[in-house]
């Protein structure tokens, strides 16, 4: 049994930042890439940022130079750093893992955390 659990949302102005966690646990052999989606309301969920086990990243063009995407090998963890937000980065915030257990690979979705810019 696995779990992947975020955290960090919250409420803030344009122009602030806000940090998002996400730590999976459970039975796990191995993580390869972990990222952040989000989806508006109305619209599709999208990328956001994504890590691989080597550390590569990308990023949607959208947060290039504002959003940094980090993880913690060792916890099992991924973070998203969000500075200069602005109201259009209002989302729900999931986090994805590829996680190995049992021998067998695929993704696993956090229950998502909630972003809200004012202007």
């Amino acid at each position: 049994q696995v779990q992947v659990l975020e955290s960090g949302g919250g409420l803030v102005q344009a122009g602030g930042s806000l940090r998002l966690s996400c730590a999976a646990s459970g039975s796990i052999s191995s993580i390869n890439d972990m990222g952040w989606y989000r989806q508006a309301p109305g619209k599709q969920r999208e990328l956001v940022a994504r890590i691989d086990s080597g550390d590569s990243t990308n990023y949607a063009d959208s947060v290039k130079g504002r959003f940094t995407i980090s993880r913690d090998t060792a916890k099992n963890a991924v973070y998203l750093q969000m500075n200069r937000l602005k109201p259009e980065d209002t989302a729900v915030y999931y986090c994805n893992a590829g996680i190995r257990r049992l021998g067998i690979s695929r993704a696993y979705w956090g229950q998502g955390t909630q972003v809200t810019v004012s202007s």
